[in-house]
């Protein structure tokens, strides 16, 4: 989108510090230099590691015609444009409010401790059959990632989806504050952040903060859980989902009854059950059709790293180690073990930002796989944190504090035709492994 400069001084609050504001110049907002183009405007942000500021000789050398500063002291002779700001983040939120309110599209906000990228997918291929539709792109959930999305949302959408992640309290509360959702969907609430929040109730609050700016003609939809019947503070029309009728689960897709209908999924779990119903629930309130809805999820594919399935050097790694925590953990090993025929390797890693009680946590892992006693399979466990798994089970098996020690021990003990579920947090990188084994 281009902007013209007093258009963007109105609705920054900056100042203007050298050039004319009644200029009839246009031009695009970029906060890269590396990506800067001759004409652009410069927005230069800051963050815990950089400041960009410190670039913006560089972008005015590029061609930039002018640019944002919160130094007034920060004066580039050659700039066209200089305007100054309390903070530039903040302008480019403004901005982005500005441009949701320029294109008015439905606004759709997820969030949740698991499933908001599977959902927003889902969403999106569910959407799409109806609507020009725009979502977040990737998992790029935070204040940036909001003014990047509505920054490259075309004039002509209907429907915005935006995902919605963090990592403290009034952080979705801002995001919900700059986008105003007319729908907005918690997709749980689990363990995930509690080593940040401290508790689910906590957790629960800060989720919940997607319902602070949401129309108050909108629509919440979220599983029934007590803890965000209790929490959420909204007033317009709730949806709290029940169940799924005759679920059934097999190598490649996923089959249920919802209100009477019948849909499938092109990828395994019981868990992404609940990811569909809360977006039937959300297509339904958008007037898509039946048909629309039922063709969407059957053509729904997973992103990168969630139940990605790999062939390499005979053995078939299904790759689902883009997050992980309690919940998730569990669901992954409930879908692989029943979807898949020996031989079979679980490699669990650690998972992240549990607290105090993270030992517990990986322990109740272990726990809960020793319901699995009579499938035959081998466990394995990857970092400092996931070998509590392995003890606290009723299983033998092997734990590595490195991705490449694992991959060497899958090539050098088991067997070529194994099925292999990676899963851990992000942080410990499993992707390395499969890397690794097309490699040594």
């Amino acid at each position: 989108m281009q902007f013209g400069i007093r258009e963007v001084i109105e609705n920054t609050k900056g100042v203007l510090l050298k050039g004319d504001i009644e200029s009839d110049n246009k031009f695009s907002i970029s906060t890269d230099t590396r990506k800067i183009a001759k004409g652009d405007f410069y927005l230069p942000l800051r963050g815990e590691n950089y400041d960009g500021h410190s670039f913006i000789d560089n972008a005015v050398a590029k061609g930039a015609i002018g640019y944002f500063t919160q130094d007034k002291t920060k004066i580039n002779k050659n700039a066209g444009f200089i305007i100054y700001v309390d903070n530039c983040l903040v302008a480019y939120l403004r901005l982005s409010e500005y441009i949701r309110s320029k294109i008015n599209p439905k606004v759709v906000a997820i969030t949740g401790s698991s499933g908001k990228t599977t959902v927003k997918e889902m969403l999106f291929s569910v959407l799409s059959t109806t609507y020009k539709t725009h979502k977040t792109a990737l998992n790029h959930n935070n204040e940036i990632g909001l003014c990047e999305t509505l920054f490259s949302m075309p004039f002509d959408s209907k429907y915005l989806i935006l995902e919605m992640g963090m990592r403290n309290l009034g952080e979705i509360e801002l995001l919900s504050y700059y986008s105003k959702p007319d729908i907005g969907i918690i997709t749980n609430v689990g363990s995930a952040h509690v080593e940040l929040l401290g508790n689910k109730k906590n957790i629960a609050c800060a989720k919940c903060e997607i319902a602070s700016h949401l129309n108050k003609n909108g629509l919440f939809i979220a599983p029934f859980d007590k803890i965000i019947c209790d929490t959420v503070k909204f007033e317009g029309e709730k949806i709290f989902t029940s169940n799924a009728q005759n679920i059934k689960v097999t190598r490649g897709s996923t089959s249920f009854t919802y209100k009477g209908k019948e849909f499938e999924l092109s990828i395994e779990g019981e868990h992404n059950v609940q990811n569909a119903i809360l977006v039937i629930e959300a297509a339904l309130s958008a007037n898509v059709p039946y048909e629309n809805i039922k063709s969407g999820l059957k053509n729904f594919k997973p992103i990168e790293k969630r139940w990605e399935i790999s062939e390499i050097k005979g053995y078939k790694f299904v790759n689902d180690s883009y997050n992980a925590n309690p919940e998730s953990m569990k669901a992954a090993i409930k879908t692989f073990l029943s979807v898949n025929e020996p031989p079979l390797l679980l490699v669990l890693g650690d998972m992240g930002e549990l607290g105090k009680d993270s030992i517990a946590y990986h322990k109740e892992i272990g726990e809960f796989l020793s319901s699995y006693k009579d499938i035959n399979f081998q466990l394995v466990t990857v970092g400092d944190v996931a070998k509590y798994i392995l003890k606290a089970s009723i299983f033998e098996g092997n734990s590595f504090k490195t991705t490449k020690e694992c991959a060497q021990y899958i090539l050098n003990s088991v067997p070529v035709g194994t099925t292999i579920l990676l899963k851990a947090s992000r942080f410990m990188k499993f992707e390395e492994i499969m890397e690794a084994v097309a490699k040594l």
